[in-house]
C-alpha cells in the first residue's frame, strides 16, 4: 500500500457559476476557510488557490449549464480533480426549495463534494463539444422549418386559400412551393408576405441539408470506424450514426447496454412503495436529441 504525503492536505472547492461572476466556497479536511463572489475568471481562482494553498490536493465542483465544460477542462490541465454534475442530482435539504443564493448553493456543494455524494458526468473534448453544437444546430433548423412550414399553412387557412388535396399533406414536393409561389393574391402586400415566407423556407431547408452533409463528412473523416459500425445496426443511417457519435462521443465508455439506455432515456420511471407499484411509462430524464431519433429508427427496423 503506498503511503500518502503528510504534507499533502486536501482541499474542496464549490463553485456556483453565472455568467458575470462565481460564488466560489472553500474548505479543508479540517476547516471551512471561506466563501466569497470573484469574477468569472478560472486563472484569477487558480492564483488564489496557490496563494493560500500550495501543496494542496485539489478538488472542484460546479453544476453543468449554459458556461459549458471549458472550466472544468482548464482545472483538469492543471491537474486538478474536477466533478462537474447534474443540477438534479445535487443533495439538497427540504429548505434549500425556500431560501437560495448563490452563497448557499456553492457553500452546499463544496459540502457534498467533501463528503463524496456527488456524481460526476462526462466530460467532453473540445472538440466532441463543438461536433455536439453543430448537432444541436442542425435541430434548431428543424424546429425553424417546421415552423415556418406552419406559418405558410396558417397564412393560407387565414386567408381562405384552399390548398389542393394532391398537395395537403406532410410532403413539401418541389410542385407543392411552386403552387404556393403561384398563389392569386388580391393585393401586393399578401404576394409579398408569401414570397419572404418562401425564401425564408428556402434558407432554413438549405441550411437543413447543408449541415447534415457537413455532419456525415465529419463522421467519415474523423470517426470513419465507429460511423461505419453503426450504420451496420438495422435501422440506423448516415444522420442518426453522427447524432450518436456527436452526443455520445466514444460509445465505449458505456460499460454496458444499461448505461447507454439510462443516459438516452429509454427506461422506465418506477414507483414502488410499501407493495405498490406505479409505472411512470418513460422516464423524463433523457438525452432529448437522441431519444426520439433512437425510438423512429427501432420502429423502421422493426
Amino acid at each position: 500500500m503506498p503511503l500518502q504525503n503528510a504534507d499533502v492536505t486536501k482541499l474542496f472547492i464549490g463553485i456556483d457559476i453565472h455568467k458575470k461572476s462565481w460564488s466560489v466556497s472553500i474548505r479543508t479536511e479540517l476547516f471551512d476557510h471561506k466563501t466569497f463572489s470573484t469574477p468569472p475568471d478560472p486563472e484569477g481562482l487558480y492564483d488564489y488557490v496557490i496563494a493560500h494553498f500550495p501543496r494542496h490536493d485539489v478538488s472542484i465542483t460546479y453544476e453543468a449549464g449554459c458556461c459549458g465544460f471549458s472550466v472544468g477542462r482548464y482545472f483538469l490541465g492543471l491537474g486538478w480533480q474536477v466533478t462537474i454534475v447534474n443540477p438534479a442530482d445535487v443533495p439538497r435539504m427540504d429548505k434549500q426549495n425556500y431560501q437560495k443564493t448563490d452563497k448557499i448553493d456553492s457553500r452546499n456543494l463544496c459540502k457534498q463534494l467533501k463528503k463524496n455524494n456527488l456524481r460526476a458526468i462526462h466530460i467532453p473534448t473540445e472538440e466532441q463539444e463543438q461536433f455536439r453544437s453543430l448537432l444541436r444546430q442542425r435541430t434548431n433548423i428543424t424546429k425553424e422549418l417546421r415552423r415556418v412550414k406552419s406559418h405558410i399553412k396558417g397564412m393560407l387557412l387565414f386567408h381562405g386559400i384552399k390548398i389542393p388535396t394532391n398537395y395537403d399533406n406532410a410532403n413539401w414536393t418541389i410542385e407543392f412551393k411552386t403552387w404556393l409561389s403561384d398563389v392569386k393574391w388580391s393585393s401586393t402586400c399578401g404576394t409579398e408576405s408569401m414570397q419572404s415566407k418562401l425564401r425564408t423556407l428556402d434558407f432554413f431547408h438549405t441550411e437543413y441539408l447543408s449541415i447534415g452533409n457537413l455532419l456525415r463528412a465529419h463522421c467519415r473523416k474523423y470517426h470513419n470506424t465507429d460511423y461505419y459500425l453503426l450504420m451496420s445496426i438495422p435501422g440506423i443511417g448516415g444522420f442518426l450514426a453522427a447524432a450518436i457519435l456527436s452526443e455520445c462521443g466514444d460509445v465505449r465508455r458505456f460499460t454496458n447496454e444499461k448505461q447507454f439506455s439510462s443516459y438516452i432515456g429509454v427506461v422506465p420511471g418506477i414507483f414502488n412503495s410499501g407493495g405498490s407499484e406505479n409505472n411512470l411509462g418513460v422516464t423524463p430524464r433523457a438525452n432529448t436529441i437522441l431519444r426520439p431519433y433512437i425510438i423512429e429508427r427501432a420502429w423502421i427496423a422493426i
